[in-house]
């Protein structure tokens, strides 16, 4: 256990429908290295997840997303699963929330399906990520470049293709993070 992510504070914004281990494997590396990470919902009370073709486990959610405000949190994590990140981008309340970490230049980790939401909150212009196979046409015409690797970082945003890749993404994810929560320090310090 390492504490690298004491103190630091990570939004998990899901809906009905997410790739199990999407979230739970992140998020446990996550709070390993001290973070703290809020499961974020438009969902009352419970969320359920998805196991590849089968309905997961509930979970509860921390924060309510019309109650959730993206300035309390230092970064954002996005899982997959199909019905998930299909549901939350036409959820405006979402997408604004997804937004504001844009905006912000907070760092935001999506994997698997999750970068259609980034395709709605603007954020993929210009950038390169990875995906889910199925969503390269859908990324290239929101004016991506799509590559086929485990994991991507082009600046703030980190991208990773699926479950098989949750090692690497966990590890660049709490990499990134943790740069993120030094330049945080270093700018609070000047």
């Amino acid at each position: 256990m390492t504490n690298e992510l004491d103190g630091f504070k990570v939004a998990i914004l899901v809906a009905d429908g997410f790739e199990q281990v999407e979230m739970t494997d992140p998020r446990t590396a996550l709070e390993a290295a001290g973070a703290q990470a809020d499961l974020i919902s438009s969902a009352n009370g419970n969320v359920k997840g998805w196991n590849h073709t089968e309905w997961g486990d509930e979970f509860s959610v921390d924060v309510p997303l019309d109650r959730a405000d993206a300035k309390r949190y230092d970064a954002l994590m996005l899982p997959g699963g199909v019905m998930n990140p299909d549901h939350l981008r036409i959820t405006p309340g979402a997408i604004d929330f997804i937004k504001s970490f844009v905006v912000a230049g907070k760092p935001i980790a999506a994997i698997c399906h999750a970068p259609w939401t980034l395709i709605n909150a603007g954020a993929v212009n210009g950038r390169t990520i990875t995906s889910w196979p199925s969503l390269r046409a859908d990324l290239t015409n929101a004016g991506a470049k799509w590559v086929d690797r485990a994991v991507v970082k082009d600046g703030n945003i980190l991208t990773s293709r699926k479950p098989d890749d949750l090692p690497a993404f966990n590890n660049a994810m709490v990499e990134l993070f943790s740069e993120a929560r030094g330049r945080a320090r270093g700018a609070s310090r000047a």
